[in-house]
């Protein structure tokens, strides 16, 4: 036994040493850190995704172009200052989520936090492996298992490669995306005028989702991931560089791909369209019946979901190799194929509930982080306990309230309410500390 776990840390070290150490469990070293441009195309090429694009469609079947355009611009600024904010953690300590986390929930604690938002994080790259090979099946009247199981072993091996791998598919995905998105609205576009697309009132001229419900809708589409994202900006070399990518990615990217199926949606006018069936830029291009585009559609297609699936994976295989000792690689596989699995079972048809899941539980923790760090506690570099109470209390306290306000106050934002108040209630809990050791 002993032999075979010394044989699989020689391979994981030779690995690494051939790919690059990912620094699972230890600060990024000033010397291994990667230049902005680098940092910019892992984020650039999050974003800039279909799956973004059928979000924005979504946004302007239920509320219409104009208001749906509000609730895109406001979202993206809030997460450019909630992204910005802990990715200047990652760059200023060089740690990724789960050690910076250790110091805000505890030695042990941190594993709570992480192992749900790694198993989130997992759980998205089945949704999107699952959608990838929906939409391939259901153009090309392929197998979707088939379709689905190879997109799924392609975006293990761009992870496993490690940030570099997440360097380059960004650098394809994104230019690719920007020119294929422009196209797709354009060509929709032309179709009407851009008058009709700005008044365009929603589905069947009926607008049904509330500006509360929007913005979560934007903000829970990347907020797993905006949460952890320490395990990125940790590569930079200075704040700018980190801030820089953020920016790159909120607003700039987020906002692109949901003005891509935001504008074709109002421009067509599609009663009852379904943006996760053919009503979205994949299927408008293979619907162009053009032999050399639809080739391209289906390149396009993998590659471009190969870029957020790979981003999604690399985030859950970092904060499981924390939790579990071993190496992001290892975990990239076994994970991988895990998410293969289920997403062979049709679970990205869940997509719009887990949206709202993570409405609720994801926030809470980003926020009591940086309350932690840039006021409560801001010298603090170490964990000092094993459980910290107070991160929980407001954990818990913040989704509480998140769900109270989708069952009972469904017209406000679960995400914005679930960050607002388990900020406060940290920030409370951590000045009832103080004055009770003031009184002692």
């Amino acid at each position: 036994m002993n032999s075979t776990v010394d044989e699989l840390k020689v391979a994981e070290d030779k690995v690494d040493h051939l790919l690059g150490e990912e620094y699972e469990h230890a600060p990024v070293p000033m010397a291994a850190r990667r230049s902005a441009f680098s940092v910019t195309m892992v984020w650039v090429g999050f974003p800039m995704i279909i799956t973004g694009a059928m979000t924005g469609s979504i946004l302007v079947l239920g509320m219409g172009f104009s208001r749906a355009l509000i609730a895109m611009i406001i979202g993206n600024l809030i997460m450019l200052a909630y992204v910005g904010l802990l990715g200047h953690l990652g760059v200023k300590s060089g740690m990724n989520f789960g050690l910076i986390a250790s110091q805000v929930f505890g030695r042990k604690g941190y594993v709570l936090a992480s192992g749900l938002l790694s198993s989130l994080l997992l759980g998205w790259y089945a949704v999107q492996t699952g959608i990838t090979g929906a939409l391939i099946s259901s153009t090309y009247n392929l197998n979707y298992v088939a379709m689905t199981v190879i997109a799924g072993l392609l975006y293990i091996g761009i992870t496993f490669v490690g940030v570099r791998g997440l360097h380059y598919i960004g650098m394809i995905s994104a230019p690719l995306f920007v020119i294929l998105g422009v196209w797709v609205a354009g060509h929709a576009a032309s179709t009407t005028t851009w008058s009709a697309i700005y008044n365009y009132a929603g589905n069947n001229g009926v607008a049904t989702m509330s500006m509360g419900v929007g913005l979560t809708v934007v903000i829970a589409l990347f907020i797993d991931a905006g949460t952890v994202t320490a395990d990125f900006n940790r590569w930079a070399k200075t704040p700018a560089a980190s801030f820089g990518a953020t920016f790159s990615a909120f607003p700039f990217a987020n906002i692109v791909a949901m003005m891509v199926g935001g504008v074709m949606t109002a421009a067509l006018a599609t009663p009852n369209a379904n943006p996760f069936g053919a009503d979205n830029m994949f299927g408008y291009m293979n619907k162009m019946q053009l032999g050399w585009l639809s080739v391209l559609a289906f390149l396009f297609l993998y590659i471009n979901l190969g870029s957020v699936c790979s981003h999604c994976l690399y985030n859950a295989s970092t904060g499981w190799s924390r939790i579990t000792g071993t190496h992001m690689r290892l975990m990239a596989v076994v994970l991988g194929v895990i998410g293969i699995a289920i997403a062979a079972g049709n679970v990205w048809a869940f997509f719009i509930q887990w949206l709202s899941l993570l409405g609720i539980v994801a926030p809470p923790i980003g926020a009591i982080i940086i309350v932690d760090k840039y006021i409560t506690r801001p010298e603090v570099n170490t964990a000092t306990a094993d459980w910290r109470a107070p991160a929980f209390i407001a954990w818990a306290v913040g989704s509480v309230v998140a769900f109270i306000v989708e069952e009972v106050m469904p017209g406000l934002s679960t995400a914005i309410s679930a960050m607002v108040v388990a900020g406060i209630a940290y920030w409370a809990l951590a000045a009832l500390k103080v004055r009770k050791l003031q009184t002692a």
